[in-house]
């Protein structure tokens, strides 16, 4: 049987999104800009210093910006660019596929 290859591209956006926090990342900054330690609080279990390493690994993916303001103190602002934006429409077809087909264990 012959093996199918991925397109390395998809193979990409698989490697980019499939590490650990980083879709919930995206997710949350879905709903506009926000500071690192809202997104800290709006994801709990993940570290602070998990979160700054996913935060500089899409920057440099070009999926979120990162924009500093110069009032004291500083504040730091993330959102996402336009390509980072773009996985809105993918988000939702995954919500959509989970409402089918995911089973959500009932409380005891």
């Amino acid at each position: 049987m012959e093996q199918s290859q991925l397109c390395p591209r998809f193979e990409k956006a698989l490697e980019i999104l499939s590490k650990r926090w980083t879709a919930k990342i995206v997710y949350q900054l879905q709903s506009g800009p926000q500071r690192f330690v809202w997104i800290e609080n709006s994801l709990p279990n993940l570290s602070g210093k998990v979160l700054s390493e996913r935060l500089k690994e899409l920057e440099a993916e070009g999926i979120i910006q990162r924009d500093v303001y110069p009032e004291t103190p500083v504040r730091i602002e993330y959102k996402l660019t336009d390509k980072g934006k773009a996985f809105a429409p993918l988000f939702k077809e995954i919500s959509s596929w989970a409402e089918q087909w995911v089973d959500f264990p009932s409380a005891p």
